[in-house]
């Protein structure tokens, strides 16, 4: 029993002091991951959540699916799924939970945080004060756990704000922006105009229906609007919809999107219940008959508040031209993505104007801190960006691949004794490029370091080597109602000729084009190279489509068929790493119309969508190819990139060899700690985390079983059921060996082994 009398003080809740190497506040995907990577980098590391779950936005408290550079594959960004952390917790989400289930992947979450023994986690707890060492530096941030009474003072050398409205930068003293520039501040011709269009996104919520299998009656609280019918908006509903698909359920843009917040939730509360009051009770949706009202979110996606400014801050034209920047350590691909302030209400033409650029972009280490506050890291939407480029670089994932930075960053500064801003040398920074590369973070044009893999200087032996001579001609038929492309790895100089089978109702004319794009680590087909329009006669029929000396340099090239649905074209079933058939169709989700076609005065690129299906369909087109197309071997493991870009970059075993296996090895003994290896986890396939469903649970390209051995034949490692992209072995005792040999099963019929990198240390 505890009883305590009257006192005439006031009483202090209990309070406890931490030291730490780093305090991350805010456990959205970027605050995780930056967690998480520092934390397996060595760091001890205390993370602060306000919220009871973690995953911000993707958390089961607001349910928006998680998204990045592919973009829900509606853009011409090939293979781009962000690597490393973000694409293993996509991963496992996907072996468990390939239905998207939001509170599923909230476990995801919680157990890769929960797994870390050096991270300390917070639920429930709001930060409120920042202490500093002096005018440019943290020395703790305070926060109160509402659930345990409890007040937790954390003291850390280095901080990360991924608070989303940077709370711990706001209070620290860190310059910010909040709202547009104008265009002529960064020279952006998309910068909004302020008093038509409003310089701030706002908060969205979302609502759950279940079919519950009898009629079900709705009565709508009193504070619901009465005239959900009148909204600009309510065009956008269509029956069924639930969940992030009704993102634009919005509002609160021109009002304070941080102190007003509450206010902006509750204007959504009334026209949520009132929209649903609209679809049950005005007649104009029957099929709502057996629906209930299951979930409303009670709190709101945020979009848009606070920008930090760094030393550098991204803006339009480096994204539209895909500039270069020597600290380049995460990367983009988004649509530049603007909405009308006024939201649901808006009488604007679209609910969102998004314009996409023509490939991915790199994001430079210099807007991952605080220009002002020394040992201060930004992470999530708050980076160093304008509210141009912000538009782009908000979403989820690109948050997330933001954050692995900033982990392995701040464990770079606590090895060297530095501060953020002198990471960014370029003494220092290819270390951290090459530690984000190493654990799967792929940045364009930045391939892992030959020097330190020990497999760069190893004779590499397969059992085989894929050669595409034949995409086998044992799939279905694709009617031409949109154009089709089977995009291929070609080398410059050769003549190639390609053998098809079409099957016709009608005399007509198919038109064969050989493309390529203009910068060949993009792929938007917008070079035409050859010609070839061929008359065909009613049936089916063979086709032989030759091009001479088309390519002046190793590319990917685009085999182009364009529209006509009196014509269908032989599939096949057998699917290959680095291969893809693309279609100039349209997704809606990202207002991808086949063709972007901005207004000429806005800086923006004008070119067409060629983006692929999502499996099941998407097979390759059936075809003969001479000469055979060999860009599969050996060469390509070592050479540092672990997805496509520019070549396959695989290693891809014979679909006719049963066993297939590696073979390294060394002329001198060398001395072995660990051993990762890279598989493919199909980079193209947009993995959101919830909502949208999956056709599988382990991507049908990666290797799931195989045998590590050493040059005694001994077994050092017998894989099973793997379906993670890396796999990493570190040694119990450095293993001294001149020979490793790899043993693989297929992991299916449909797609041969294929792996991207082996390195050793």
């Amino acid at each position: 029993m505890i009883l305590e009398k009257h006192n005439p003080k006031v009483r202090l809740t209990r309070k406890e002091e931490f030291n730490t190497d780093l305090a991350v506040v805010g456990g959205g995907l970027a605050g995780v991951c930056a967690a998480i990577v520092a934390a397996r980098s060595g760091l001890k590391v205390i993370l602060i959540q306000d919220r009871p779950v973690l995953g911000g936005n993707a958390s089961s408290e607001v349910r928006l699916w998680s998204l990045g550079a592919t973009s829900h594959m509606g853009n011409n960004n090939r293979w781009s799924r962000e690597g490393g952390l973000i694409n293993e917790i996509l991963l496992e989400n996907l072996k468990r939970n390939k239905e998207g289930n939001p509170l599923i992947f909230d476990t995801v979450l919680l157990e890769k945080v929960y797994e870390e023994e050096n991270i300390t986690l917070f639920l429930n707890t709001s930060v409120y004060e920042v202490a500093k060492n002096n005018d440019d530096s943290i020395k703790s941030v305070t926060g109160f756990c509402s659930q345990n009474s409890t007040t937790y003072v954390v003291n850390a050398p280095l901080f990360c704000d991924a608070s989303g409205d940077g709370i711990v930068g706001f209070m620290a003293g860190a310059s910010f922006r909040m709202g547009a520039e104008s265009p002529n501040e960064f020279d952006e011709g998309f910068a909004p105009d302020i008093n038509d269009y409003g310089d701030l996104l706002g908060h969205s919520l979302y609502f759950y229906t279940k079919d519950i299998g009898k009629p079900v009656n709705y009565t709508a609280p009193s504070f619901a609007i009465k005239d959900a019918g009148e909204l600009p908006r309510i065009k956008n509903y269509q029956m069924g919809d639930h969940g992030c698909k009704l993102w634009w359920v919005e509002y609160g843009g021109r009002l304070d999107t941080i102190h007003e917040s509450e206010n902006i939730k509750f204007e959504l509360w009334k026209v949520i219940y009132g929209i649903w009051d609209y679809v049950k009770n005005s007649g104009k949706y029957p099929e709502s008959e057996n629906l209930t009202l299951e979930w409303v979110g009670t709190i709101p996606g945020k979009r848009e508040s606070r920008r930090f400014e760094g030393d550098f801050m991204l803006s339009q034209k480096d994204i539209v031209e895909q500039r270069k920047h020597y600290d380049a350590v995460s990367f983009g691909g988004w649509a530049m993505d603007l909405h009308p302030a006024d939201g649901i209400f808006s009488k604007n033409n679209s609910s969102c104007t998004q314009w996409h650029g023509k490939g991915v972009y790199t994001i430079p280490y210099r807007c991952f801190y605080s220009k002002d506050i020394n040992n201060l890291f930004l992470a999530g939407r708050i980076i160093s960006a304008s509210h141009v480029a912000f538009g782009s670089t908000r979403v989820m994932l690109t948050c997330a691949h933001g954050g692995q930075v900033i982990g392995k960053a701040a464990a770079l500064c606590i090895k060297n004794n530095i501060l953020p801003k002198q990471l960014s040398s370029r003494d220092y920074i290819k270390d951290l490029q090459l530690a984000l590369n190493i654990d799967g973070q792929s940045i364009p044009n930045i391939p892992i370091d030959k020097e330190c893999n020990l497999v760069s200087s190893a004779k590499i032996v397969a059992s085989s080597e894929l050669e595409i001579g034949t995409i086998p001609f044992d799939g279905s038929w694709t009617r031409l109602s949109t154009s089709a492309a089977q995009i291929l790895p070609l080398q410059a100089n050769k003549n190639y000729s390609f053998k098809i089978l079409v099957k016709v109702e009608e005399d007509t004319t198919l038109e064969v084009q050989l493309r390529r794009s203009e910068k060949i680590e993009n792929y938007c087909p917008e070079i035409i190279l050859r010609i070839h329009k061929i008359d065909l006669k009613k049936g089916e029929q063979e086709l032989i489509i030759k091009f001479d000396n088309a390519l002046q340099k190793d590319s990917y090239a685009f085999l182009t068929f364009l529209k006509n649905d009196k014509i269908s074209i032989k599939n096949s079933t057998k699917r290959v790493t680095g291969v893809l058939t693309v279609f100039n169709g349209v997704n809606k989700a990202v207002s991808n119309t086949g063709k972007q076609t901005p207004p000429e005065d806005i800086g923006i690129d004008s070119f067409e969508f060629w983006t692929p299906q999502r499996r099941p369909h998407g097979q390759n087109i059936a075809m003969q190819i001479t000469p055979e197309i060999k860009e599969f071997g050996t060469n390509n493991l070592g050479n540092g990139y672990v997805r496509p870009w520019l070549k396959t970059n695989a290693w891809v075993a014979s679909f006719e060899d049963k066993k297939p296996t590696l073979d390294i090895s060394w002329e001198y003994e060398q001395e072995i700690s660990e051993i990762k290896i890279f598989f493919d986890s199909d980079f193209d396939h947009s993995m959101e985390s919830t909502l949208m469903g999956h056709p599988e649970d382990v991507v049908p390209f990666c290797v799931r079983n195989y045998i590590i051995k050493d040059d005694k034949g001994q077994v050092l490692y017998d894989i099973k059921d793997n379906y993670l992209s890396i796999n990493t072995f570190k040694l119990p005792k450095p293993l001294k060996t001149k020979n490793l040999t790899i043993e693989f099963n297929h992991p299916s019929k449909d797609a041969s082994t294929s792996v991207f990198e082996v390195l050793c240390f």
